[in-house]
């Protein structure tokens, strides 16, 4: 079939289903999914954080952490950290939880993480409260996004 040919089939069955009435229940189900995509839309928009913001909120993790590649504290550096498997940086001492966990970074599970460590790794040494304000976790992970994902 031409594109000019496409075109018009197209435009004649727009014509003949929008000459077609809605059921209520169709209506519903249309209703739902505009506003489910509107909520989706506007949640993503609001879990944008920002860097600047996020690098002061790093400091509460930067006694132990770094975000330079290679350089370590009492903990591992984060450099590298999403996509990594949790206790696996040579050189870096880890509790046998950590190691255990099997956990490999991923934005969601260390949004989990960071909220209670303790809570999410029973048994992990980081010896952190969590982060409680939302806004102060999506700019920390904005932050780590833009220092330790390697170019």
């Amino acid at each position: 079939m031409r594109p000019d040919h496409l075109t018009h089939s197209l435009t004649l069955k727009r014509r003949k289903i929008a000459q077609q009435p809605m059921s209520e229940g169709k209506i519903m189900k249309l209703t739902t999914i505009a506003l489910s995509t509107l909520l989706a839309l506007t949640t993503s928009a609001f879990a944008e954080g920002d860097i600047k913001k996020g690098k002061k909120v790093f400091k509460k993790c930067a006694a132990c952490h770094t975000v330079k590649d290679g350089k370590h504290k009492l903990g591992p550096s984060l450099f590298g950290i999403f996509g990594r498997t949790a206790g696996t940086v040579e050189g870096v001492k880890y509790s046998d939880a950590m190691i255990a966990s099997g956990i490999v970074w991923d934005e969601a599970n260390m949004r989990e993480f960071l909220t209670k460590p303790k809570d999410y790794i029973k048994g992990t040494s980081m010896a952190f409260g969590g982060i409680k304000k939302e806004q102060q976790m999506d700019d920390l992970i904005a932050y780590m996004k833009d220092k330790t994902i390697p170019e």
